[in-house]
Order: C-alpha cells, then structure tokens, then sequence
C-alpha cells in the first residue's frame, strides 16, 4: 500500500512539473528584434560606433526573462551576453577601424525560443599612414637591411609590402599592426626604401599610402671574380680553350669563397678561391662564360664572350627530283655551304648518309644514288672535318605510290535533265592526284585532290539515258602516264509524265455494289509511287509503290457515298509529282432499288386518283352553300331512292329556292322586308317523270317579290306552306 502511494505521488508531481514547463514557455513571446549603428552606418576612422540590438517580449508572469544576446560580424559572434534586463543591448565599439567594416547583425534566444534580426551593413573608412623604421642606414654589401612596418592602431588580417626603389622586395601577412624584417638590398650605391599595408576585409581590401622614405647607402667590398679566357679572339671551331677562374683582394673577415665557372647552364667547374678549365669548343656551343663568386651573402659575377668561327656550316640533305615513286631512282646531295678556307680544305670535309643504306652508292662526294624504298623512309648526313662532326636535319624520303585505275560513279542519283555529280576515285595513289572528267573524247573539268578528306566531284547535267556512258575519268599523280577509268555505268532516272487515270467499268456504268478499277499509268523510270485522291480529302484513297511505270485499284462494292471526283499523283526518285486528270464517278443505284421505287411511285399515283374522285364526288354532293339563312336539304322518301337506285347509281340533280319568314319572336331584331333565298337539291325520275314527292316538281322559284307583313299570317298557316326541314 505504501509502495503505491509513493508511486502515485511520483506521478503526480511529475505530472505538475511538466504543466509548470508549458505554462512558463507559454507566458511569454518574441515579438520582434531589430539591430541599429550608431551614428550611422558610414563612419570614419575613431568614430565611436554602438551596435544597439533591441527586443520586443511580451509575457505574462511577473518573474524577469533571462534573456541571451548575441551579436555577430560577417556571420562570426563578436560578443554576447546574457541579462534580465529589458532594456536594449548595446556593443561598443569605441574607436572604429577599417577592419571592423562588415555586416552585423542580433539574435535573442529565451528559453529555447530564439530570433534574428536583420543585418546592417557598417562601413568604416580611413586608415593610418604606415611608419616605417630601419636599424642601420649604412651596409655594406653583403649585409641585410633590417626594417620594421607599423599600421598604428589598426586590427584585423594585414599584409605588409617593402619596397627598395619603388620595385617591391618583400611581403608579409600578420594579424597585427607591426612586422619586422630583414632582406638584402640589391647592390652597393644609395637606395630609397619605403613600407605600405593592406587591410583584408573579404572579399574587398583596402590599402593604405605609403610610408615616407629612409635613403640607406651601401658600401662596395673590394673583392670581385677575375675570369681569364685564352685565346679570346680569332677562335675556330675545334680550338682549344684554357679558362681560369678566380678572386682579387680577399679580406679576412670571410671565412670561406667559393667560385664557380659556368658555360651558358652547364657548369663547368667549381672551387675555392680559383678554378682552371680546358676545352674544345664548337660553334653550335654558347659562347658565354661566367665567373660567379660567393663569399658569405656576397655575391657577384663577371662574364666574357668568346666568338667562334665555324670551319664549316651545318650541312644540308636534298633529293633530286623532289618527288620520287617507289622503285624508281633517285638521288640524295649532302653539302655544306660555308668552309672556312683559311683553316680547312674541300678534299678534307668528308660525307656520310646517316644510317648507312646498302641501296644507295656515292657516286661524287656528297651524291648518293640507288632507287627509292617502297615506304617512307628518314634519311640525315654528316660531315666530318678535323675531328668534328655535324648532322643534317632530317629528311624524310616519301616514295609516292603510282596512281591506281580511278573509279567512276554517280553520287546519290542521275535524273534526266536535273545536275547531279560524278566522283572520281584511285584506292591507291599519293596525293596530291588530279582527276580529269572526259565527255565523248572531251575534257570537262579538272579537280585537284591534295588532303585524303577530298573528293573528286564534278557537276554534269545529261538530257538522254544513253548520254550517261560517255563519262570517264583520268587520274594523275606525277610525270607517270595518267590512268584511264571504265565508262561510267549508271542508272538515269526519268522524271514521270503524261499521267493517265482509266476507270473500268466506264463511269456511266458505274452502279452500287459494282467493283471500280482505277488503272494508273504514267512515263518514267520505276519504282513510282501512286497515290489516287478523291476532291475534297486530304489523305489518299490509296497509296502504292510499284516496280513498275502502271498500277491498279480496286474499289470494292461501291456506295452512293464513294461519288466524287477522283484523280492521282505520281513521282518517282526524281522527286517531281504529276497529277492526271479527274474523273467523275457518279454511283447510280442499283436496279432492284429503281423497280422497288418504281412500284411504289405507281401505286401513290393510284391511290392519288382514286382520292381525287372520292373528292370529286363529295364536292358535287355539298355544292349548296348557306349565304345567310339555314340550308334546306330535301330528299326523296326511301322508297323513291331505292327504285331509282335500281335504275342508275347517280341521279339527276334539280334546285328550288325555298322562302322562310322571319320569326316574329318579339325578342329578335325586327323583320326587314323582303326574302331570303334557300335552295333545295330534288332529285328526277331517271326517265324524264316528276318526282312524287307531295310538294311536285319545282325546279326553281323566284320569290323576291314584295311580301306582306309576316305577322298577319297564323303560324299554322306558315308550317302549311313550308317543306318540312331536314335536319
């Protein structure tokens, strides 16, 4: 029980500590947080400049936030703190210098919560005049000049520069705002030595003025190199040298002097104090020597030319002819042009062919001949005189290859009356090859081919078939005979023409159902390819290529639909299109339609005619028309009409005009004078008798006469006088 009541407590607490955590991160918010420079953000050198970071936190709680303030430069903290002030942070920067030139910027961070301000760029400008201070302003030579740079107050990454002479002398890079060195000056005499600095503040710098001027004299020491060269003048080829050299006034104070003899960059000999030298010297050799010295930082050195005069020049190697093929003879001349007559004779210059060649033979001095390899070879000479030997430049032999039988060929397509190319073409031959287009005997043009990458293209133009092997080539390559290639063999297309469209069966007889064979043909060189359209569509009805200058098309069981006009195209390889002319395919129907639809016109027709006398009929039979008073329809009695239905089916016709008086109902309009006209159909006796009818024969009455006044009349009196109405 105890145990359980620790583990809830344990719970419990942990459980408060946490909403403790949440209420404390969440009574508090970082509104905003700006960086400023004051005064400004252009200052110039001892400005006192304040970095002023400010935070806006709202929160709830009474107990202060810790608040950490940190402030960087070119992305590098510069300084931090960490307060429960709310008050602005500010980061002092009491006397400005170029190096703190950069972008600034803040960042609060409270709890776990943190943000940043904008940066904002500080730009400082001036900088120090350099001083410059040197330890002694008179050395001697052999001596280092020891001077010191000060860029006073200034900070951050420096280089410093020495200059002797305006030229510079030496550099150095420190993060401080002095350096010392020490360099030899160049040479005795006076000399200006100056100092400058560059502040690096990536990726710019900025460099100062330079420093005023020390004026430091260097004193001369009296030694110096002696070089000795015998004999100096009037030196030949193969002469010999003898060269010694040396120091004059040493002076204790050096420990050691080491002297070297040098020719141009080889190093002839070296020593202490003095060395001695023999040779032989050529006149391909550098005729320069130098005698260089070494005494502690001392240096110095002295040098003497010696010319040389050659006994004879470098030879030369020429072949004559200049040209040569394989296997034939040529020659190879070996000669120097210039001999120095006064020292050697032409009986004692000798030549050689550098490698020895079994092949070649000399037949005078310096001429070898034998016949020319079958690959390129290289070839040198040497001439040889007293000991000293000299080669030729190299020459390389290239036999050239005789010119095979050229080769004759169309390039892509011949078409009769278009331009189209011809190559000429040896497997074998050196260049450069010149290729001749004949034409029945006749020279058309001439092509020079010098790089393999060339061809031998010529345009012609041909307006026959036959006209195509009249073409060859000749190919030449040298003074050899030219050869002569076959006649050129090649197709000729022929454009296509004189199109023609036939349609079988005959258009006329064109029905539905019915095949349709359009036959195409035309004049030209095959494959051609066909193409049938119909008016009014873009794509082909049908396409085909054929082998050969005709095709056909069949169009099976024909609709009404497929009536049109048709046409085709035709081309062939020489790309030019031909259209025949069109034909008109009108599809008629077929010959059950037109009996079908024969039948039904004729029976409409006599369903036509038989309405028309049924309406005949019916119009004679309502013929009496009512114009303002009701119509009287009086008909015989049936037994009347049967007998006489016996006799005909259409009686005879007869009118009465019937008077009716007006109704003397007080209510109606009153009665004007006068009568209206009523007829009445009564039918004859078919042999010419009167009716029996009890009212008699009338067959009309004209009753418009005057009429008395209809009221004076019974009523009874007016029903005697009337027929009865039909209703």
């Amino acid at each position: 029980m105890g145990l359980l009541l620790l583990l809830t407590s344990v719970l419990f607490y942990s459980y408060m500590g946490s909403m403790t955590g949440v209420d404390a991160q969440s009574r508090f918010t970082i509104r905003s947080i700006s960086l400023s420079l004051e005064p400004g953000e252009n200052v110039t050198r001892d400005t006192k400049v304040t970095v002023r970071c400010s935070a806006v936190v709202s929160s709830s709680g009474v107990q202060p936030l810790s608040r950490e303030y940190t402030i960087y430069k070119d992305g590098i903290v510069v300084y931090s703190k960490t307060t429960s002030s709310t008050e602005d942070l500010l980061y002092v920067l009491s006397h400005a210098r170029v190096s703190y030139t950069g972008k600034y910027k803040c960042k609060i961070s409270i709890e776990g919560k943190s943000q940043s301000s904008e940066a904002r760029r500080l730009t400082v400008t001036g900088l120090s005049p350099p001083v410059l201070q040197i330890d002694q302003t008179m050395l001697s030579e052999g001596e280092e000049l020891q001077a010191t740079c000060t860029a006073p107050g200034e900070t951050g990454s420096i280089i410093f520069y020495f200059y002797e002479d305006l030229k510079e002398k030496r550099e150095e890079r420190v993060n401080t705002d002095q350096v010392k060195v020490a360099f030899p000056l160049s040479g005795p005499g006076h000399h200006t030595i100056q100092c400058s600095y560059t502040v690096l503040i990536p990726p710019d710098s900025i460099v100062s003025e330079n420093s005023h001027s020390v004026h430091v004299s260097v004193r001369e020491l009296s030694i110096v190199p002696v070089l000795e060269i015998s004999p100096q003048y009037k030196v030949y080829e193969g002469d010999q040298l003898s060269m010694s050299c040396g120091v004059r006034d040493i002076y204790h104070h050096f420990d050691s002097v080491l002297v070297y003899l040098s020719q141009g960059m080889n190093m002839l000999k070296s020593g202490q104090t003095k060395v001695n030298h023999t040779m032989t010297v050529l006149a391909k050799d550098e005729a320069e020597f130098e005698c260089r010295l070494e005494a502690g930082k001392v240096v110095k050195a002295v040098t003497k030319v010696v010319p040389v005069t050659e006994l004879f020049s470098v030879p030369t190697l020429t072949m004559n002819p200049e040209e040569v093929f394989q296997k034939e003879l040529m020659k190879l001349i070996c000669k120097s042009d210039e001999i120095a007559s006064e020292r050697l004779s032409s009986e004692d210059l000798t030549y050689a062919i550098d490698p020895p060649q079994m092949h070649l033979e000399e037949k005078k001095r310096g001429e070898f001949s034998g016949k020319a390899l079958a690959v390129e070879f290289n070839y040198s000479c040497i001439a040889r005189a007293k000991g000293i030997l000299k080669h030729s430049r190299t020459l390389t032999v290239r036999p050239k290859v005789a010119v095979s039988i050229p080769k004759i060929s169309v390039v892509d397509r011949a078409i009769i009356g278009k331009p189209f190319k011809i190559r000429c073409k040896s497997d074998n031959g050196s260049l450069p090859i010149n290729y001749t287009l004949i034409s029945d005997y006749k020279q058309v043009s001439m092509v020079t081919v010098s790089i393999p990458s060339e061809e031998a293209l010529f345009n012609v133009t041909v307006n026959k078939p036959k006209d195509i092997r009249k073409f060859f080539c000749e190919a030449r390559n040298g003074q050899q005979q030219s050869q002569l290639s076959r006649s050129l063999d090649a197709t000729v297309i022929e454009p296509v023409s004189q199109p023609l469209l036939t349609v079988i069966p005959s258009p006329s007889e064109t029905t539905e159902g019915s095949n349709l064979i359009f036959i195409c043909s035309i004049r030209g060189t095959p494959p051609v390819t066909f193409k049938v359209y119909r008016y009014g569509k873009d794509e082909p009805v049908f396409t085909r290529t054929s082998a050969e200058n005709n095709t056909n098309f069949e169009f099976p069981k024909l609709a009404k639909d497929d009536s049109g006009i048709y046409y085709f195209e035709a081309f062939n390889h020489a790309n030019n299109i031909v259209i025949s002319d069109p034909v008109n395919i009108q599809v008629r129907l077929a010959m059950w339609k037109k009996i079908v639809i024969g039948s039904f016109c004729l029976l409409a027709l006599c369903v036509l005619v038989v309405v028309c006398v049924l309406c005949y009929k019916t119009h004679r039979a309502t013929r009496a028309v009512d114009r303002t008073t009701v119509s009287v329809w009086t008909e015989r009695p049936p037994q009347a009409s049967e007998e006489n239905s016996v006799v005909s089916n259409e009686p005879d016709v007869e009118y009465t005009e019937v008077v009716h008086p007006r109704s003397a109902d007080p209510a109606r309009a009153p009665l004007k004078k006068g009568t209206d006209t009523v007829y009445s159909e009564l039918q004859k006796s078919p042999h010419g008798e009167a009716d029996p009818h009890p009212y008699g024969s009338v067959e009309y009455a004209d009753l418009n006469g005057e009429q008395p006044d209809m009221n004076n009349y019974p009523l009874n009196h007016y029903h005697h006088e009337l027929p009865v109405p039909v209703d």
